[in-house]
Parts: C-alpha cells; sequence; structure tokens
C-alpha cells in the first residue's frame, strides 16, 4: 500500500499531478480544489495517497491532509460512490464542509458536488451520520504530519499547507460534548451548525455555541 507521496511535481492538471520520487513519475488523481492549491511544476511536494486496486487498474488518490484522505475512505464505502465520486463532494466542500454537511443532514450540500444526483446525496447522509463523528473526532490528530524530516524527498518547505486550527477546535469540542453525555451523532450536528458562527473562533466558544443550540427549547 502507498500511503504517501512525496517528491517534485513534473507535470500539473485539473484532475492528477504526475510526481517524480528518485525518477520514477507517479501520476496521483487529485480534485480540482487539491489541484489548485499545489505548487507549482519543478517544486516539491508531499500527497497523502490511497491506492485503489482492480484487476487491470493501478490509481492512486491524493490528498493534502489525512483528514481528507479518512473521509474519502469513508465516502467509497456507500455504495453508488466511487473515487471519482468521492473527490467531487471532497473537490466541492472541502473535509470540513463535508463533514458537516453529513453531520447536519444535508444532503443538498452533498448533491452539488458534480454527478451527484438527489438519491445518491440522500444515502450519503443517510449511511454516514452515525459515522462521521468518528472521523470529526480525530480532525486535529489526523492532519499532524508524523514522519521525520529526513524523509521528506526534496525541500520540505514546499508541503501542503498546515490544516486549519479549526480542525482542532471541532474534534475537542466533540470530545466535550460526548463526555457531557451527549449521543456522537447529536454533539456532532451541534458543533458542525455552531462552527458555522464566526464568533466560534476556539474550542470554548465553539463548546458554548454548541450547548446553546442543544439546550432544550421552550
Amino acid at each position: 500500500m502507498i500511503g504517501r507521496i512525496a517528491g517534485t511535481i513534473i507535470h500539473r492538471a485539473m484532475d492528477h499531478v504526475l510526481i517524480d520520487v528518485r525518477g520514477v513519475g507517479y501520476i496521483v488523481h487529485v480534485s480540482p480544489r487539491t489541484a489548485q492549491s499545489l505548487p507549482r511544476v519543478g517544486e516539491a511536494c508531499a500527497l497523502y495517497t490511497d491506492l485503489l486496486v482492480r484487476e487491470d487498474l493501478l490509481q492512486l488518490f491524493g490528498f493534502p491532509t489525512l483528514l481528507e484522505k479518512e473521509w474519502h475512505r469513508l465516502l467509497t464505502s456507500v455504495q453508488g460512490i466511487g473515487a471519482k465520486a468521492s473527490l467531487a463532494i471532497l473537490g466541492t466542500l472541502g473535509a470540513e464542509g463535508v463533514g458537516r454537511a453529513i453531520a447536519l443532514g444535508d444532503w443538498n450540500a452533498i448533491r452539488s458536488a458534480p454527478g451527484v444526483g438527489p438519491k445518491l446525496a440522500q444515502r450519503v447522509v443517510m449511511e454516514l451520520k452515525d459515522k462521521a463523528p468518528t472521523i470529526m473526532a480525530l480532525g486535529g490528530a489526523l492532519t499532524v504530519d508524523a514522519a521525520p524530516a529526513d524523509e521528506v524527498i526534496e525541500a520540505p518547505k514546499a508541503q501542503r499547507p498546515p490544516a486549519p486550527p479549526k480542525a482542532n477546535f471541532t474534534a475537542e469540542a466533540l470530545s466535550a460534548l460526548t463526555n457531557l453525555g451527549y449521543a456522537p451523532s447529536e454533539a456532532a450536528s451541534a458543533i458542525a451548525e455552531a462552527g458555522a458562527n464566526p464568533e466560534a473562533t476556539d474550542t470554548a466558544k465553539l463548546i458554548r455555541t454548541a450547548l446553546r443550540l442543544l439546550a432544550p427549547k421552550d
């Protein structure tokens, strides 16, 4: 299994990138969002990868963070969602957007991805709503690159941008709410909704906002 590629970009396109690793070129399929965020040709690049193996086909799919890779693996577990559909969803919404849409049951957001119809979008939300909190809770830890610097080929300065701090907020807030006794799916939904509030700029504020949403309504 190839879990990570680090090397020099020798070709870029909107749906794939060719990375040279010590003289071997690897074609890595990516979403348009990821493609736009990558360095220029001739610069160093690192992507987490998922290898699709079939009888007559081997394809690598690349992701800027482990969080996005885990969402890809979860999305492709849904019947009807192949690797291309998963990349379309992640390319449209991003990893955090996918988590928010699934936690809130917002299948219209999933449907906004090219090639994803309403029935398939509803299936994604229905099948993954109870699984989403697990990935959301791991978000902060999953985006940390634990590899030693000497394992990175070429200059490490040009690697992917750091993960948004909100990934840590989400994981910490979800852990806090579940420790308070809220069901993971209920807590994830409240945190996803609270995350849209511009005032929820740290863990404590995100928790307070989510708790207000969870409070019994008169």
